[in-house]
């Protein structure tokens, strides 16, 4: 559907998926496009893409590009288990040569992460620990075959309403988040030899996200 994907379209599809694990993962799954800027990063897989999302949840963002996009694998890791085993319930459809969903420590990346052709790491970096978050983005890059792409949406904490993301996870998530600014995660990722192609900005409602795509050269 390409440009011409609304946001109407995403809700009107997730309207009838449906997970047995709780009213916020619910909440989550059938609610979260209002808020997360997920058309632009739909619009950013090729037909054909490999593409890996770390972090992956529930599987939400997965669902969609398996809908909305023309993939031909979709790898989705995760720290959570059990949000592993609902991303299996919710993608049980999508046929085992094109899904593979899986758990990780959260620090040693998969070696099947190297074949895709584009990362999404969604709302995840403000969530490893504060001292090892360069070393994380280093160790991704690093992992990156050459020529991937690596997206990265979070929430910026050089923008005052950050407050509201660390309300949002303190009463959804139960934490606090380690949110850093737009500028020092590109600062990062050039340090770690990616070539920064395209920064975007947004404020949905009170969220003030930002989008880095990168290029491994």
């Amino acid at each position: 559907m390409g440009n011409e994907l609304t946001n109407k379209d995403l809700l009107r599809f997730l309207k009838n998926k449906h997970l047995h694990a709780g009213f916020i993962n619910g909440l989550k799954l059938h609610y979260r496009p209002l808020i997360c800027p997920y058309i632009s990063l739909i619009n950013m897989v090729r037909p054909g893409d490999k593409v890996g999302d770390i972090g992956c949840g529930s599987g939400q963002f997965l669902l969609l590009l398996s809908a909305f996009a023309r993939p031909s694998f979709l790898y989705g890791i995760e720290i959570n288990a059990q949000l592993i085993n609902n991303g299996r319930e919710l993608l049980s459809d999508v046929g085992s040569d094109r899904l593979l969903l899986e758990t990780y420590d959260g620090m040693n990346f998969p070696p099947l992460l190297s074949e895709m052709d584009i990362l999404f790491l969604i709302d995840v970096l403000h969530h490893v620990p504060k001292p090892k978050q360069e070393a994380f983005l280093k160790k991704l890059v690093s992992i990156m075959k050459s020529t991937a792409t690596l997206v990265i949406k979070d929430i910026d904490v050089a923008n005052p309403l950050v407050i509201f993301n660390k309300l949002h996870d303190l009463i959804v998530s139960g934490e606090i988040g380690h949110e850093l600014s737009c500028k020092k995660v590109s600062s990062m990722l050039a340090e770690a030899n990616l070539e920064i192609t395209a920064i975007h900005k947004i404020t949905t409602y009170v969220y003030p996200h930002y989008t880095i795509v990168g290029k491994k050269p």
